[in-house]
């Protein structure tokens, strides 16, 4: 099979693309014919070493995580899904990726397809649908009524979060560039505040939650714009350096979980109408060093996609 491996931590210059055996699923594994795949800000930073020491990855290795196909195979131990199945879900961080002809994936962590979406739609939203759930439902349980900041509204994560807090009822606050603006008060956002003029401390007061997809300097001022017992939920973004402002405010790091239940969930919310997925550029697997190139600028709207029937 044809796939993108990454060969060191140089950069976009480590990454070749070969022609490798196909992977073998295990007892609970699928084999994943993969028909759409995500290339993230985390694969960019993967190339520069970003993880080395946390996640041992064997050299070549394929990145991408996250992908739409069909199943081509399924392990001894795998029931509920059979060959043929369209599905959609989340590749282990730790094992050949989805950025290939074929990927082994967990059956564990798939789920079948929204009906109303094609593999490239289906193929953005695993992650950036299971991590916005996390943020604001399963740790920061935003009720209606609330107000809830989202920084980075315009991103791949962002801008399903902005969508599913305004479905949860929430008064909705986000960040963008100049250039968003208007695509995130599309989504659902109440108040869009352009980042690069103005600073949303100044400007927003008595928030219930803020869902930092930054971290560092961004997530010290989102201190200022909570309520008394406020609280702050990130991901696995960069800490702040400075002590924190306040102790009256939380602040919990929202755990991602991949499995079929939850995936089933985005499904759900997704045929409700609740959601829809934002892919913001799309390219033939055969340019996928400018799909990288352009995810790595960090003003990628939306998912940036790998079409592999597509052709460059």
């Amino acid at each position: 099979m044809r796939a993108l491996t990454l060969t060191g931590y140089d950069g976009l210059a480590s990454m070749r693309f070969a022609d490798v055996a196909i992977p073998e699923p295990g007892p609970h594994d699928v084999l994943v014919e993969v028909r759409a795949a995500t290339v993230t800000p985390i694969d960019g930073k993967i190339t520069h070493g970003y993880l080395k020491g946390r996640v041992e990855l064997a050299l070549p290795h394929v990145l991408g995580r996250d992908c739409a196909g069909v199943v081509a195979k399924v392990g001894s131990a795998v029931t509920g899904l059979a060959p043929g199945d369209h599905v959609y879900g989340v590749a282990d961080q730790a094992r050949w990726g989805t950025q290939a002809e074929y990927a082994v994936m967990q059956a564990a962590t798939l789920a079948r397809k929204p009906s109303a979406l094609d593999d490239v739609e289906a193929g953005s939203l695993p992650i950036a649908g299971l991590s916005a759930y996390a943020g604001l439902v399963t740790v920061g349980k935003l009720a209606g009524g609330e107000r809830v900041l989202i920084h980075a509204g315009a991103g791949g994560i962002g801008a399903i979060a902005v969508q599913l807090a305004k479905h949860l009822g929430a008064i909705v606050a986000a960040t963008a560039g100049a250039k968003n603006i208007d695509f995130v008060r599309s989504l659902g956002a109440d108040t869009v505040i352009d980042y690069g003029r103005t600073d949303f401390s100044t400007e927003l007061h008595d928030y219930d939650l803020v869902f930092d997809l930054i971290g560092g300097s961004v997530r010290h001022r989102s201190f200022r714009v909570l309520k008394p017992g406020g609280r702050i939920v990130h991901l696995s973004v960069p800490p702040m350096k400075q002590p924190p402002p306040r102790d009256d405010v939380t602040v919990t790091l929202a755990p991602v979980k991949y499995d079929t239940h939850l995936l089933d969930r985005i499904a759900e919310l997704v045929a409700g109408n609740a959601i829809r997925p934002v892919v913001g550029a799309v390219f033939a697997f055969a340019d996928a060093l400018q799909a990288y190139e352009h995810v790595m600028t960090g003003h990628a709207r939306g998912r940036v996609m790998l079409d592999m029937g597509k052709h460059g």
